[in-house]
């Protein structure tokens, strides 16, 4: 588990393929600390487990179903990406709560500057937004982030020059591809109410989207 309180900036310093997925080594520093083999790092928002570690970087096996739903797969040599270890039970929750299970990728659709900070518009699929609200939380390459507006196949967000400094956010444009998790809690929402209106543990089949939001909106909650 993570907060998306992004620690540092890792390089990319190789990617190789490696029987049903691949080798990604990572080049970091505060990360490092404590770390050991077996330990858990987040990775541009997908939770990764550390196989290998070497004199100032680290090595992950990321798998084929991980390959499928994130952006890993297309790393490059050089590329900056977010890190951040395991949240310690010690450790105040900053961001959110993060699992590092990347739920599906968005596309950067516009960037806007301005004298305080930076707007970020990021195109997903309609189906996507059921778990995004506006005000809510969202993990984008791991970094917890709060969602300002919303559209029907869109969602913006607002980062301050911290949250820049620290990130890739930073390297950023039209077209870029991100790995969004939605807040676990909306999930959990969902399914408790699938499941008790049907009473089956189908209920997702049993049960459509419309129904949930009518209810949602109900409650004054959309």
């Amino acid at each position: 588990m993570f907060t998306g309180l992004i620690e540092e900036m890792g390089m990319v310093a190789g990617l190789k393929d490696s029987g049903e997925g691949k080798l990604l080594t990572v080049n970091a520093s505060a990360v490092l600390d404590g770390t050991k083999i077996g330990d858990s790092i987040s990775i541009n928002g997908a939770c990764q487990t550390v196989t290998a570690m070497q004199p100032g970087s680290f090595t992950v096996f990321v798998s084929r179903v991980t390959l499928g739903v994130t952006t890993l797969g297309s790393f490059r040599t050089g590329q900056a990406v977010n890190l951040e270890r395991a949240l310690m039970l010690t450790s105040r929750l900053g961001g959110h709560i993060v699992q590092g299970h990347v739920d599906f990728t968005g596309k950067v659709q516009a960037v806007k500057k301005d004298s305080s900070g930076v707007e970020i518009d990021i195109a997903v699929e309609p189906a996507q937004m059921k778990h995004i609200v506006r005000r809510g939380s969202i993990a984008a390459d791991g970094i917890s982030l709060t969602v300002v507006e919303t559209g029907d196949s869109w969602f913006r967000l607002y980062l301050i020059p911290e949250t820049l400094g620290k990130t890739n956010i930073g390297l950023w444009k039209p077209g870029t591809i991100v790995n969004i998790e939605t807040d676990i809690l909306a999930k959990y929402v969902e399914r408790i109410y699938l499941f008790g209106k049907s009473g089956s543990e189908n209920a997702e089949q049993n049960s459509g989207d419309a129904g949930i939001m009518a209810k949602l909106a109900e409650g004054g909650y959309l």
